[in-house]
């Protein structure tokens, strides 16, 4: 049969993500989907997937993803008549080390925190579920009931029945060869038999995916790994129910097959494949068994399971799948191509979230925007850095190989650094900089004191930088401190249009004016908040937007995607400007000394934009503050950043550089929201306390304005508080559950230390269905479970942290 001339949308590629997202986008969308093959359903990656299914990630949208994917296998069966296997077995997660123990007790609470109930078990309980399991070296286990496992062909075949009953045409033996273009859109979709029309196209091609993006210049960053696993013949006492298991201090996992065990793992030295293009013809194709790579995992295996030495092998799976620098998938919007969308790169978890990643792709691709907050797999966290092969097959086999190891908090990837610096970086790791890396760029989490080594060493309680971080947030209090924040991504607005543009995404007025500075979120069509950043007039029409250094590609696209075709100027300047952030009460007296423009309160006053200059180099000055103190962002050409930092430093013996640990402790005290922790597009500008940033009063338009006049006048059923823990040993990282009288009612979306109140703080939203009111609130008693203790803790409905009346405003 000859293809369309046209479709609405085309999917490419018909593994189990391609399958659901044309099944989601007829059934839930009624749309006019094509999904193309370029072998047949399953022939990539899907087929030979292992079929574990867990839920359980950090992220609570992507748990309810995947817990989606559970609930829509169990029924799929009784709607297409085609049985997809599942079986839910629970799965048990072993523990052999103190560690990973706390790990565990953590990973139970965040469970609990999203609503799924995870037990922690001792051995002796293990032994009696896994009689044939050596139980001598555990601590214990964790234990999820309601994980299981699936046939990974028969769930897609089922979707892909279903896609069919729903409207989807399917076409197998169909290579897309090519796409044509006007400007950044996809207009037709070339193949090896003929041109297809269409509006939008859905990128879910497996391995295939950054080869196909690329056609379209778009970058779509994964890496092939050969990942091997085995299937044993029967094994005498293993029950046909048998839980599936994991048992990361040994690499390993194994769930139940027709009697036999399926075992693989993760090896810490994986094999890459080809960081070329793929070859075409790559279907239902393996690659040699490799038994001296997979004998690692088959010796720590008998040792967990002795039945496995006396049983033979009836088959060993080495196929490629696709993982990606971080471990997490990639869905989305690609930044590069107007109407172009991506699922793919699942790091082995494409079984577990096929389901539910087709719902929320397809219904993105109709509505223009995520449901849920997907920020931890939208495919806008990479960067043009992404678009170097030979980086991200480096950075994917290092994730590769840290999927089964402990999880430590503030942990850092090694490989592919340093990759971006800042004309700073020679100086500030002369002085002992500790660098972290975000988005490529190398910044100084923290600063080694004399004698101390500057390196971080982990461990799962106060890590090795806590006082020295300690050190530089008192400074920063008492004196002054010196950020590099280079890496903020910074774009310049300008046109006739500009100031009209802004106003209409921005759910603050920042068409004010010229020389003022307005800290705004830009809001989805539910009034949740897409981003957080700061706009500068620079002129009538001509603005300077800065925003947070990982958000840099997310944060462009959304304003691009907003801006109208003509009367603009969108540029990013990222890489034209260093930024010194100049934070503490001697602020003022510090810039005094180094430029002769007046830096008074009148002439720079708090929300100011103005350009001075600094050792003869002009310096664009935006008074703001991150940390709760008198301060400067300094927005200095970066070829001349060296120059602006030596005369700040000479100008005043005491004045230290300072690291983003430090900036993090600032901010908890004074109560400032993180974006993508404390609020994200499932938050609105009212539940996260910041309705006083909202122009609704003004009666100008603005996206997500409907929405929040909708809330308007009623009670409000969630909002963001702070809470204070005084227990010396509690280590807040995020995700505790915070009980009121008992009862859950929420958890911390992000938690540290602060230094100048001497106690740990945590922010999380609380939630009562009848009203979150001042009241209800005060009149509760708390404490927050962590790592599964529960442990006393006090409301904190004010900043923690407010100097003076707010000293930041002298």
């Amino acid at each position: 049969m000859a293809l369309p001339a046209q479709a609405q949308i085309i999917v490419i590629g018909g593994g189990i993500i391609g399958c659901s997202t044309a099944y989601h986008l007829a059934r839930d969308h009624k749309s006019d989907v094509l999904l193309l093959e370029q072998g047949k359903i399953t022939s990539g990656s899907t087929w030979h997937a292992a079929g574990l299914v867990g839920q359980l990630r950090s992220s609570a949208s992507i748990t309810k993803v995947l817990k989606y994917s559970v609930d829509l296998y169990k029924g799929l069966a009784a709607e297409t008549g085609l049985d997809t296997g599942w079986k839910m077995t629970g799965c048990l997660r072993l523990a052999t080390t103190p560690d990973r123990w706390t790990e565990f007790k953590r990973l139970a609470t965040t469970a609990k925190s999203f609503g799924m109930e995870m037990e922690l078990i001792g051995p002796d309980e293990v032994k009696r579920m896994w009689p044939l399991m050596d139980t001598s070296d555990l601590i214990g286990a964790s234990w999820l009931p309601t994980d299981g496992q699936a046939s990974p062909s028969d769930i897609t075949q089922s979707l892909a029945k279903g896609a069919r009953m729903h409207g989807a045409r399917i076409e197998e033996g169909v290579t897309v060869t090519g796409f044509r273009m006007a400007g950044r859109r996809i207009t037709h979709v070339e193949t090896d038999q003929g041109l297809i029309a269409c509006d939008k196209v859905v990128n879910c091609g497996g391995m295939w995916a950054r080869q196909i993006g690329a056609m379209a210049g778009v970058a779509v960053p994964l890496h092939p790994v050969k990942h091997q696993y085995i299937v044993t013949e029967k094994i005498p006492g293993l029950a046909l129910d048998a839980a599936t298991l994991r048992d990361p201090d040994r690499r390993t996992y194994f769930k139940e097959e027709v009697g036999g065990l399926v075992m693989g793992g993760y090896e810490p030295n994986p094999q890459g494949w080809v960081t070329g293009n793929i070859p075409e013809t790559w279907e239902f194709r393996l690659f040699d068994d490799d038994y001296d790579h997979f004998g690692q995992h088959l010796e720590q295996a008998i040792a967990r399971v002795p039945a496995l030495a006396e049983v033979g092998v009836k088959q060993m799976i080495n196929g490629a799948e696709s993982f990606t620098p971080d471990g997490n998938f990639i869905l989305g919007p690609a930044h590069d191509c107007a109407n172009m969308y991506v699922g793919a790169g699942f790091n082995a978890f494409g079984i577990a979230s096929g389901g539910g990643a087709g719902w929320v792709l397809a219904d993105w691709v109709m509505n223009g925007e995520a449901p849920l907050d997907l920020w931890a797999v939208d495919i806008r966290r990479f960067s043009d850095l992404h678009r170097d092969r030979d980086w991200v097959a480096m950075r994917t086999l290092e994730a590769y190989g840290k999927h089964y190891t402990v999880a430590f908090p503030h942990e850092e990837y090694t490989s592919g650094r340093p990759r971006i610096v800042s004309p700073l970086y020679d100086r500030l790791k002369a002085q002992g900089a500790v660098f972290g890396s975000k988005l490529g760029w190398e910044r100084p989490n923290w600063f080694a004191p004399a004698g101390v080594e500057p390196k971080d060493v982990y461990s799962m309680g106060r890590q090795n930088w806590f006082d020295a971080v300690g050190g530089e947030h008192l400074h920063v209090r008492a004196h002054a401190g010196l950020f590099d924040q280079s890496s903020f991504a910074k774009y310049d607005l300008s046109g006739p249009k500009a100031a009209e543009a802004l106003e209409a995404i921005c759910a603050n007025r920042v068409a004010r004016d010229v020389g003022r500075l307005t800290y705004t979120q830009l809001l989805n069509s539910r009034g949740g908040i897409e981003a957080d950043l700061t706009v500068a007039r620079l002129a009538e029409d001509r603005f300077y937007i800065v925003t947070g250094t990982g958000f840099r590609t997310h944060d462009y696209g959304w304003i691009a995607d907003h801006l109208p075709a003509e009367g603009v100027t969108f540029r990013d300047v990222t890489e034209d400007w260093g930024t010194l952030s100049l934070m503490g009460p001697k602020a003022r007296d510090i810039l005094a000394k180094v430029t002769t423009d007046d830096v008074s309160n009148t002439a720079l006053p708090f929300g100011s934009a103005r350009e001075i200059a600094i050792a003869g180099i002009p310096v664009r000055a935006l008074r703001v503050t991150y940390v709760g103190e008198l301060g400067w962002e300094l927005h200095v050409p970066i070829a001349a950043l060296g120059t602006v930092y030596d005369a700040l430093i000479a100008a005043d013996p005491q004045l230290r550089p300072v690291g983003y640990r430090a900036l993090e402790s600032l901010r908890l005290e004074k109560g400032y929201r993180a974006w993508s922790s404390d609020i994200t597009p499932n938050d609105t500008p009212f539940e996260a306390g910041l309705g006083w940033a909202v122009k609704l009063k003004s009666g100008l338009p603005f996206l997500g304005r409907a929405a929040l006049e909708a809330l308007q006048g009623k009670p409000l059923t969630k909002r963001l508080v702070g809470f204070t823990v005084t227990a010396p040993d509690a280590v807040l990282v995020g995700r505790e559950t915070i009980l009121r009288d008992g009862v859950a009612v929420g958890y911390l979306t992000s938690g540290g230390y602060g230094y100048t109140v001497g106690k740990n703080i945590g922010y999380g939203y609380v939630r009562n269905a009848d009203g979150v009111t001042d009241d209800w609130l005060r009149a509760g008693r708390y404490s927050l479970v962590i790592a599964g203790e529960e442990t006393p803790a006090e409301l904190a409905l004010a900043p923690l942290f407010d100097p003076e009346g707010s000293r930041i405003r002298a």
